[in-house]
């Protein structure tokens, strides 16, 4: 179909018809048009996995590891393996469009969304993401590029006004959208809840339409991110495309009196259907329609679990490894230590959440990789400040005693709206609703499978009722008003002590106070004393040949909607780490984490391993790069502060409103290589791998283009990241960047790596006529394995 049909579909309809498709029909749908042949557009979150047209409670998918794990393996190849896989797992659900890659940069270490994105810098982000797009889109799945833009926090995320200079919006923060726009052709983007220099992200005229539409000459549609949309005119005016979700929202009626009282043209209402028609087009959703396969792997499918070990496994990095105690001898007796060894967290909070059909623990991936006569199992302290979701069994559904929940929503009069298993002890209300009436109470029913003193509790917002071992309470739960959305994404809850016998019945009634939220029971073991339980890690640590501490950080400190206020480990982790290093042979510590945190400790341990958020196939994933079974050939995405504080840009409050970027384009390694912060703890590239390498013959092209020879001179055949960073002279511009290349070399061999820099690095915005302009003066190009190993340096006049 030629731009002159689309068009000619666009004019084919009445205005109030055009307005109508121009926001959401449900929470994750769009409104079918079978007079133009549109049909539905079905739309999923999709960071970690494409969980489906449900928040909570929806069909069993495949988790995959985290974007910043992902993209620690700095390789396009990967990427755009990751994009045709989730692409698989959408046409599974016949799902259009994907939302995501979240493409964001990680301007601090304390943002509590940096999981879900690639890299604090913009190249590296930039084809990571485009090299994702292509994968999926290939299979004509849409991906959506987010978050359109400045959005690299989370604290009042609905107000926030990022004030950012006009050099580092086209520099930094936009080139990642370009580059995945323009080279990946990505179909979709979304627009942020933000605020950008005091307009909104939704209403942003010169982001969206000056640079996205007409600078870019980008064709694709811009969404909303959900419930960001703040008026009609404004937003219609400043390049927003489409409303999500619906069926409500503020343009409808709004927007057709806009049209007709002239303050929105109805050929921008026109350009908006068209960009939106287009992307029905392009999913298979405009016209005949499309096919969808009818046999793909299944989430808890041999192929697919081999996909996502190896994927997780090879984005792991190696960060210390005194003596080569990694790979671990197979013949070791290894004493497995940590809240996080027995329940590894797989992904983040928030919207990239989803219902996988399994997680393997580390515990579980070392145990069946060298059997229960090697491994030693042991609990560590606690991690959380606050209670989950009862799992593993600890509650039971009371009619088919599988691990979960019942619940009944019920209407005004207490009819029953539904019935439903819930097995995360969780379940969504008011935004996945698919039945008539309005929920206004629920009760909540789960059988408990342990005897003694526990926990019990509830989540969500309302009044809430409980029942259990005979006795009664009642509270009110109410939001705290210091998020938007919390009442989805963190609702309050509360746990009082029990005595219980198993195959007692926990029951909770509420009256909901609000119209959606997300509402669960938990339940939980009263929690040992933390003395005692660092006694049983070390006395495990004394009699084994090695020790895997397993530390990390939870959803509570990786989610959307909530920042970081620290880098360090919560709880008396860094206590555990110590004391088991202190009475070990030798101590590996696996970090458990998407996201920078700090390592007191760091010189006491003779190993450090980060994995990421490394999805259902962690524990696997783990046992085979600490093994050596699969090679962690991983490079940090991010710089590592040494302490808190100690970074180019820190700050994620707003003050008066305003989140002011005052660093600049100087984030991460470029503050830190101009002095402008501390030195870190780890730069942006570093990885050890199981190699060891020697670089020569480093020479330059007047192009830039560099090529090196590295030498494997280690013990392991491994993969060797050659990255190129240019400096240069002229005043005030940070090092960048410009380009990396790989190869996988056997002990003792050679390659020669040739790496062509991204063109786009020698420019900068010159301000004064709003354009951009090349960097003058020459400059040093930088052969590394991340700035804190530099290995040749070569000097351009150019």
């Amino acid at each position: 179909m030629t731009t002159d049909d689309l068009t000619a579909l666009v004019k084919s309809l009445d205005l109030p018809a055009k307005v109508r498709l121009l926001t959401g029909a449900s929470a994750f749908t769009l409104h079918p048009a079978p007079g133009i042949g549109l049909g539905e557009l079905r739309f999923s979150d999709g960071p970690t996995g494409v969980r489906g047209l449900k928040f909570s409670g929806g069909r069993v998918v495949s988790l995959f590891p985290n974007a910043t794990l992902l993209a620690s393996t700095w390789d396009a190849d990967v990427l755009h393996e990751v994009g045709a896989l989730l692409a698989e797992e959408a046409m599974a659900q016949e799902i259009h469009v994907v939302l995501g890659p979240t493409i964001n940069l990680h301007r601090s270490a304390l943002g509590g969304r940096l999981f879900e994105a690639y890299s604090e810098d913009p190249l590296l982000t930039g084809k990571l993401a485009a090299a994702y797009v292509r994968g999926m889109q290939e299979k004509g799945i849409a991906a959506c590029l987010k978050h359109l833009v400045a959005n690299e926090s989370e604290t009042d995320r609905n107000t926030v006004d990022s004030v950012v200079d006009e050099a580092t919006l086209h520099e930094l923060y936009l080139l990642p959208f370009e580059i995945a726009a323009l080279d990946g052709d990505a179909w979709s983007m979304m627009a942020a809840y933000n605020d950008v220099n005091g307009v909104a992200a939704t209403e942003q005229d010169h982001v969206i339409n000056s640079i996205v539409k007409d600078s870019w000459g980008w064709p694709g549609l811009v969404m909303s991110d959900w419930f960001a949309t703040k008026t009609a005119a404004a937003a219609a005016n400043g390049g927003l495309d489409l409303v999500m979700p619906g069926p409500d929202g503020p343009w409808g009626d709004a927007l057709v009196a806009a049209v007709r009282s002239g303050a929105v043209s109805e050929a921008v209402v026109d350009d908006h259907l068209s960009r939106l028609l287009l992307l029905a087009q392009r999913v298979g959703a405009l016209g005949a329609g499309r096919s969808w396969p009818s046999s793909l792997p299944l989430p808890d499918s041999p192929v697919r679990g081999a996909q996502l070990t190896r994927l997780a496994a090879s984005g792991m990095t190696v960060l210390t490894n005194e003596a080569d105690v990694l790979p671990l001898e197979r013949s070791s007796r290894v004493a497995v230590i940590g809240r996080h060894a027995v329940e590894t967290i797989d992904m983040g909070g928030g919207s990239a959440q989803v219902n996988p059909p399994y997680q393997v623990s580390v515990a579980n991936g070392l145990t069946s990789l060298l059997g229960d006569g090697q491994t030693i199992v042991v609990d560590g302290v606690e991690v959380r400040t606050k209670p989950v979701p009862a799992r593993d069994g600890f509650l039971v559904d009371p009619v088919t005693g599988a691990d979960g929940i019942r619940v009944t929503l019920l209407d005004a009069g207490g009819a029953v709206l539904e019935e439903r298993f819930c097995p995360r002890s969780t379940t969504m209300v008011g935004m996945d609703d698919d039945f008539p009436g309005t929920v206004a109470s629920a009760r909540l029913e789960g059988r408990v499978t342990v005897t003694g003193s526990v926990e019990l509790g509830v989540l969500g917002v309302g009044d809430w009722t409980v029942s259990a071992a005979g006795r009664d309470e009642s509270y009110s739960l109410v939001a705290s008003g210091n998020g938007f959305g919390e009442e989805v994404l963190t609702p309050p809850l509360r746990t009082s002590r029990f005595s219980v016998s198993s195959g007692d019945v926990f029951t909770a009634t509420v009256a909901l106070t609000y119209h959606m939220g997300l509402f669960g029971l938990i339940g939980f073991n009263t929690p040992r004393d933390t003395v005692d339980v660092i006694d049983d890690a070390v006395r495990a640590a004394a009699d084994a040949d090695v020790a895997v501490v397993v530390v990390g950080l939870t959803e509570e400190q990786e989610t959307e909607s909530v920042d970081k206020s620290t880098l360090r480990l919560p709880g008396a982790q860094d206590a555990l780490v110590e004391a088991v290093a202190g009475a070990a042979r030798r101590t590996v510590v696996v970090v458990n984490a998407a996201t920078p945190v700090l390592m007191p400790w760091l010189s006491r341990v003779d190993a450090v391993l980060w994995a990421g958020l490394p999805g259902q196939e962690g524990g696997h994933a783990v046992a085979a790069a600490l093994l050596g079974d699969i090679e962690p050939a991983g490079r940090l995405v991010t710089t590592f502060p040494a302490a808190d504080g100690a970074a180019p840009a820190w700050s994620v409050t707003p003050v008066d409103g305003k989140l002011p970027y005052t660093e600049g384009t100087f984030i991460g390694y470029r503050g830190h290589h101009a002095g402008r912060a501390p030195a870190p703890a780890f730069w942006l590239g570093h990885g050890l791998g199981y190699g060891k390498w020697e670089y020569s013959d480093a020479s330059l092209r007047d192009d830039g283009t560099v090529t090196a020879t590295v030498t494997n001179v280690g013990a392991h055949r491994s993969r060797e990241v050659v990255q190129v960073y240019f400096r240069p002279v002229e005043p005030d511009e940070p090092v960048r960047l410009v380009g990396w290349a790989a190869a996988t070399v056997d002990p003792g061999e050679s390659a020669r790596v040739t790496v062509s820099p991204d063109p786009r690095l020698w420019r900068k915005w010159d301000t004064g006529t709003a354009s951009w302009t090349r960097l003058s003066g020459g400059g040093t190009f930088l052969v590394a394995r991340g700035l804190g190993d530099i290995r040749a340096t070569l000097v351009s006049t150019v």
